[in-house]
Parts: C-alpha cells; sequence; structure tokens
C-alpha cells in the first residue's frame, strides 16, 4: 500500500506540476495577448479621464477609458440611454417614436432616425469590446495566480512522496527489527 501511495504521490506531483506549468503559461501569453491588441488600436486617455495622455494598453487602462466613453455617451444624450430615447426625429428635430410623425430623409424616402440612438450603439460596442479586455486580463492573472498556486501543490505533494512516506518505512523497518526476537 505504501509502494502505491508512493508512486500516486509523484504521479500526481507531475501532473499538478504539468498543469501549473501550463497555467502560468496560458496566462502570460493570454495577458500579453490582450496588451499588444490594445496597444495596437492606439487609443490614447482624455484629458477628462483618469489615465490622460496615456496609451491605453491594459486591462484596467481600457476599463477607464470606457468608463470616459460611457460618460460622453451620457452628456451627448442629455443623460439618457439607449432604451430611454425615441427612435425618430421630427422635422423640428424633436425626438418621437411615431414614424408617422418623424421628418421624411429625402434621399432615402425613410424616417429620420435619432443620430443620438445609434451614437450609443457605437459606444457600446466599443465599450463592450473594451470591458471584455479587462475582463480578460483578470482571466489571464487568475490563470498565473492558479498555475502557481498548482505548481506549488505539485513540489508540494513530490516533497511528500520522497521524503515522508520513505522516511516512514525506514522507521518502520526501525521498528520491526527492534522488536524482532534475537535467535541464539
Amino acid at each position: 500500500m505504501r509502494k502505491l501511495l508512493h508512486y500516486g504521490g509523484i504521479a500526481a506531483s507531475v501532473v499538478l506540476i504539468a498543469f501549473g506549468i501550463g497555467a502560468v503559461y496560458m496566462g502570460i501569453t493570454g495577458r500579453d495577448y490582450v496588451r499588444d491588441n490594445l496597444a495596437a488600436e492606439h487609443i490614447v486617455g482624455t484629458p477628462d479621464s483618469t489615465i490622460p495622455g496615456q496609451t491605453v494598453d491594459t486591462g484596467a487602462e481600457a476599463q477607464a477609458f470606457a468608463k470616459v466613453m460611457r460618460k460622453h455617451t451620457l452628456e451627448a444624450t442629455g443623460g439618457q440611454t439607449y432604451a430611454q430615447m425615441a427612435r425618430y426625429l421630427d422635422a423640428n428635430g424633436k425626438p418621437t417614436d411615431d414614424a408617422k410623425a418623424a421628418a421624411i430623409d429625402p434621399k432615402t424616402k425613410q424616417p429620420v432616425e435619432n443620430g443620438l440612438r445609434n451614437l450609443w450603439v457605437n459606444e457600446t460596442a466599443l465599450t463592450t469590446a473594451l470591458n471584455t479586455a479587462y475582463f480578460a486580463e483578470q482571466v489571464a492573472t487568475f490563470a498565473i495566480v492558479m498555475g502557481i498556486a498548482l505548481l506549488l501543490a505539485g513540489v508540494g505533494f513530490g516533497v511528500l512522496s520522497f521524503q515522508v512516506l520513505p522516511a516512514k518505512r525506514a522507521t518502520e523497518d526501525r521498528a520491526a527489527a527492534m522488536t524482532a526476537v534475537p535467535t541464539a
């Protein structure tokens, strides 16, 4: 039974160390991928953001920029979100949900859409991408931390397997030798 525990501990150690190395590698690779892709967009923090003049190249900076984008969009719409705005504009430029009361675009012969709603669609798409970059970097960081934990657990199993189990066997062999009846 002790031999099974010894080899099982060694196997567990090897598996945990391998998964730990894999998790750390994937975490570092994922974090670098997020940062490289953010930097490729050449986004720079606006003066009124928490990152003025800085290139957005980390998940935390992406989240900060997404917040300032939302703030700017709310300012442009008078504090209204997409769902709160009317779909069309009437002949006076006032919002309306009534397609019959809406102004007609002379080129398309369709009701004139409320452009601020389109602003919200664009803002939502862009801030979702930025917030996803933040989340992806957090997942990558979690993978690195979990990889380190797996490595430590694997090393711990290795120490137990190579030090504690064989040492106990030697102790048991000595105890057995001491209790044996000498023959003359």
